[in-house]
């Protein structure tokens, strides 16, 4: 009876610490941004895996009509092949992250190759734009101590999210926003994609046609659109 009590306390706490590496709001393994308290009126849009080649600037065209600033994290590589666009996102007035050059899941990677990824991404934002983000969003949402310790060690700032679209597979836009809508309670950051980690060029035309419904939605329902810095800025206390 003690094995089993002790083998079924192993499988628990297993099953924990692997939660606790992937869920966006978990705190296990050290502090992330993750929004503000329930009830704030801030909305902070944020995109991964770009920048992608055309939906980036489709994206960026439906931001520029609400004049609504977001976060974009980019993958290094991705920024090599087109700078062009990661010096678009910045000249329109949003704000990006790092988000490793090759997008691996991180807890499986030694803290040298996480310093890698995260260098590496790092020198491309500085080819391109000439100032690299100080902002960290790990790939797939995956860290362990060693990830934020290093992110850290870099300067870095891990932000996480508490809302997702769910958008990675390119489902329609109804129902991205239907996903979205169900999470919103104030002060949220959402998770979308421009991008995919993939390949450049993934069809991310449901999520821009989705993103201009929901910000029409909640800019009408009395919510401000916020960049990361933004929200961290106006309520550090909350993380």
């Amino acid at each position: 009876m003690l094995a089993l009590a002790l083998a079924g306390a192993a499988t628990a706490a297993a099953v924990a610490a692997g939660y606790q590496s992937m869920a966006p709001t978990a705190q296990w393994y050290g502090e992330t941004f993750t929004g503000l308290a329930p009830g704030s009126r801030q909305i902070a849009l944020t995109y991964d895996d770009g920048p992608n080649d055309p939906h980036t600037q489709r994206l960026l065209d439906v931001l520029a009509k609400h004049n609504v600033h977001a976060t974009f994290f980019l993958i290094g590589r991705y920024i090599q092949q087109q700078p062009q666009i990661a010096r678009e996102i910045v000249q329109a007035g949003h704000v990006i992250g790092n988000h490793t050059f090759t997008h691996p899941l991180l807890i499986f990677k030694s803290e040298a190759e996480i310093r890698q990824e995260l260098s590496q991404c790092r020198e491309a934002q500085q080819d391109a734009i000439g100032k690299p983000s100080n902002l960290f969003r790990p790939p797939f949402g995956g860290r362990r101590p060693a990830v934020l310790r290093v992110a850290r060690e870099l300067g870095l700032e891990p932000v996480m999210w508490n809302v997702t679209g769910y958008d990675w597979n390119a489902p329609p836009a109804a129902a991205i926003e239907c996903k979205v809508a169900k999470q919103i309670p104030g002060g949220n950051v959402i998770l979308l994609h421009d991008g995919g980690h993939k390949q450049m060029g993934a069809d991310r035309s449901q999520t821009v046609i989705a993103t201009d419904h929901l910000i029409a939605r909640y800019k009408a329902e009395g919510y401000e659109f916020a960049t990361l810095p933004e929200m961290m800025q106006n309520n550090s206390s909350s993380w």
